[in-house]
């Protein structure tokens, strides 16, 4: 036996990594071992000391323990927590699932009390009643009737009926309680959803006001990158000038200065040496570019028909509109001769336009210009860049008090802005129609108006003048006398109306121009030519509004329709009919708007292919109110203005 024990500790206290003190394997060995040795030692010996077996074996432990490794793997041991030592035993996964199943104790004295009136067994059952005895006889069951016809006949009041009958009724006692449980289940989660959607929502209104502020952040900080950019401008022209100045002003190396003819100190003023303004030509000064450079998205986020703001614009019946982008400039005029400037983001009006003796009837924003049709058959541009007054907080808002510029009450008088805000924006005034202005459009640097005096004008912005005059009533007639040879021309027979305009609507794109009549036609013209290209028949009453993209042109009249028509084709591609006339009409990439009539706007949803009302008529009726009639309407990614008979003006989201 000594022999085997001694054979055995170098099994123990070998120098192999995996068999160390605080291994497994060796943890097992070295209790093997320590056993055998203590039974060869006990026994009735007198010395045992003296023994053989226990000399042989100290000393193979002495041998062993003067080894560097087992000594570090000792001192190792020694140092190792009962933690590690018990983490060394584990894996890598048992630690992990261990750390997740592990509860802290402030979560377990901070158990919510169970107020579900059923226990989660009685849930789980009624849940999968399949899985139940009383389901799993009842699960191939086809129908709701009872079998009518046993296998074996059951005497009606035997025994046995009876205890069937007992635990049939049982049966559909318990199917009728899980019926409760489930609904009670269902109830108490749609419970749930509710109050989550709720948070939902309070959540998404804190977002929402939150996305508010940044978009004002950020509009303030453009306006000061503007007007950063404005000082930058002026301070590279002032250095230019007086690089200019310096270089035509003679230096001293050019004059003689000890020479006879040369002038006394100072005899020479300084002023004759300055060029003057008709010897240095003057550099035109550039437009400030005043529109932002980012888009704001707030609109987007709200839905579709939420009222963004109301402001009394005017006091009388609103006759044209335009906005440049969302949340950025609008331009309104009305029959009080008026024609105002509105910052849309805060809400105020920056300035009044003046300048025209009569009513504006048609307008169009583009960037910082601004084209003004007017009755007193004149066109005027103005620069809307050049205003003096910024509703941000500019200097001039500074110095001046509000005086309830903010139009936060629709039934509020309108203010009058700041004076002179508005005296440098105009640039020049277009002067050669014979009545009355009634649609206008421009892009680029061409300009085409009609008028009441039945003519077509386009306008070289550039140069401001006149340069083609199309007669409509020239090219009727004409039509009229090739209508038998050519079938492209046709003449309409249809008495015109004497209130609506003859020259309703109209869009030039280059050499391409649109242009809708009182006598319901919608013609094509080139530009080039001077020319009708196509006549587009199907109107019954006079074109008020018109536009159209690369594909189709949207028409409405005052027929009570709008007509979509296929531009590579020329005919109708769809039309859709109102209760009233059509008086203003526009379309982005997704909706078609219309005012007709009503105290709402008509919205057609191209993408979902459905109609909708958006407008006061809808949020005031509740209320209690009847708003006017809306008269103008447009639009631009989903961002909507509307323009009323009472000259109040309504922001929505579309």
């Amino acid at each position: 036996m000594a022999s085997s024990s001694q054979n055995d500790y170098p099994d123990v206290l070998s120098s192999n990594e995996d068999d160390s003190v605080i291994s497994t394997r060796g943890l097992e060995a070295f209790g093997r071992k320590v056993t055998t040795t203590a039974s060869h030692l006990m026994g009735p010996l007198a010395d045992p000391s003296s023994h053989p077996h226990y000399q042989s074996a100290m000393s193979e432990v002495q041998k062993q323990l003067r080894r560097p490794n087992l000594q570090r793997s000792m001192f190792s041991m020694a140092r190792t927590t009962p933690t590690d030592l018990v983490r060394s035993k584990l894996s890598t996964r048992e630690i992990q699932s261990r750390a997740l199943s592990y509860v802290p104790d402030d979560m377990l004295q901070n158990i919510p009390e169970n107020d579900n009136s059923y226990s989660l067994f009685q849930g789980f059952q009624a849940t999968f009643p399949e899985l139940t005895d009383e389901g799993k006889k009842h699960r191939r069951r086809v129908s709701r009737g009872r079998k009518l016809l046993e296998e074996t006949p059951i005497q009606p009041g035997s025994p046995h009926a009876v205890q069937k009958l007992k635990k049939e009724k049982s049966s559909m006692i318990h199917q009728f309680e899980m019926l409760g449980v489930r609904k009670n289940m269902a109830s108490s989660e749609i419970r749930e959803i509710d109050n989550k959607m709720a948070n939902l929502a309070g959540m998404r209104k804190i977002i929402l006001d939150r996305l508010a502020n940044l978009e004002q952040e950020e509009a303030l900080l453009e306006h000061d990158i503007i007007e950063v950019e404005g000082r930058l401008e002026d301070a590279q022209e002032l250095a230019e000038e007086a690089e200019s100045i310096a270089m035509q002003t003679p230096t001293k190396s050019e004059h003689d200065v000890g020479g006879e003819d040369s002038p006394g100190f100072m005899s020479q003023s300084i002023y004759e040496k300055l060029p003057s303004a008709s010897s240095t030509p003057s550099k035109p000064k550039k437009p400030r570019n005043i529109r932002r450079k980012s888009m704001p998205i707030l609109h987007e986020h709200f839905q579709p028909g939420t009222m963004i703001r109301s402001m009394r614009a005017h006091q009388d019946s609103i006759t044209a509109l335009d906005f440049d982008a969302p949340f950025g400039l609008m331009v309104s005029a009305a029959m009080d001769d008026s024609v105002r400037v509105f910052d849309l983001n805060a809400g105020r009006c920056i300035g009044m336009l003046e300048g025209h003796t009569a009513s504006v009837r048609a307008l169009q924003v583009e960037d910082n210009f601004l084209a003004t049709g007017s009755m007193d058959a004149t066109i005027r541009l103005w620069d809307l860049s050049k205003a003096h007054y910024d509703p941000q907080g500019s200097q001039f808002g500074r110095d001046d008090e509000d005086d309830g510029m903010a139009f936060e009450n629709p039934d509020d008088q309108p203010v009058d802005p700041p004076a002179g805000s508005m005296a440098d924006c105009p640039l020049f005034t277009l002067q050669a129609h014979l009545d009355e202005i009634t649609a206008l459009h421009f892009r680029d640097n061409v300009l085409v108006s009609g008028s009441a005096d039945k003519t077509l004008r386009q306008w070289d912005l550039e140069k401001g003048r006149c340069v083609q005059t199309l007669d409509v009533m020239w090219a009727s007639a004409q039509a009229s006398a090739m209508s038998a040879g050519d079938s492209t021309w046709r003449q309409t027979t249809r008495s015109t109306d004497a209130s609506a305009d003859f020259v309703g609507a109209l869009q030039v794109f280059e050499s391409a121009l649109a242009c809708g009549t009182a006598d319901g036609m919608v013609r094509l013209w080139d530009l080039r030519s001077g020319q009708v290209h196509r006549s587009l028949v199907g109107h019954t009453g006079p074109v008020t509004c018109l536009q159209f993209d690369d594909v189709h042109l949207v028409t409405g009249s005052l027929d009570r329709s709008i007509r979509i028509w296929d531009l590579r084709t020329g005919s109708i591609y769809d039309a859709y009919a109102y209760e009233n006339s059509v008086t203003s009409m526009m379309f982005d990439s997704r909706r078609i708007v219309s005012a007709a009539g009503e105290d709402v706007v008509k919205v057609y949803d191209k993408v979902e292919g459905r109609h909708w009302d958006c407008g006061a008529g809808i949020a005031e009726a509740e209320e209690g109110k009847t708003p006017a009639i809306v008269e103008r309407v447009r639009i631009r990614d989903g961002y909507m203005v509307e323009g009323r008979r009472d000259g109040v003006v309504g922001v929505w989201t579309c």
